[in-house]
């Protein structure tokens, strides 16, 4: 019966753990300029190019890009303002983790 119980906690204290784990490797940048589907599978792929990077989805309602980095790597906030105004875009503001 200990066994069963230390198993259950386990695996609920595994569960609580991984949506706050993974938050710490999210980037939000908010992005003026972009109104069409061209513009935000561009924006992916550029981004999506970086070392680190997991996956990229271009939200066009929010204007928000939203990054999921691999486990310890980032991207600054210059090297993504660079990319996005690059691209022909500007940011309006980056957050990173859980808002």
């Amino acid at each position: 019966m200990k066994t069963i119980k230390t198993f259950i906690f386990a695996i609920a204290f595994t569960i609580v753990s991984l949506p706050a784990f993974a938050a710490e490797n999210v980037i939000t940048v908010e992005v003026n300029g972009l109104v069409c589907d061209f513009c935000a599978r561009a924006t992916e792929k550029v981004i999506g190019k970086q070392e680190g990077v997991e996956s990229v989805k271009v939200d066009l309602t929010t204007k928000h890009v939203l990054i999921h980095m691999k486990e310890g790597h980032t991207l600054s906030d210059d090297v993504l303002t660079g990319l996005i105004s690059d691209s022909g875009y500007s940011v309006s503001k980056i957050s990173r983790g859980a808002e």
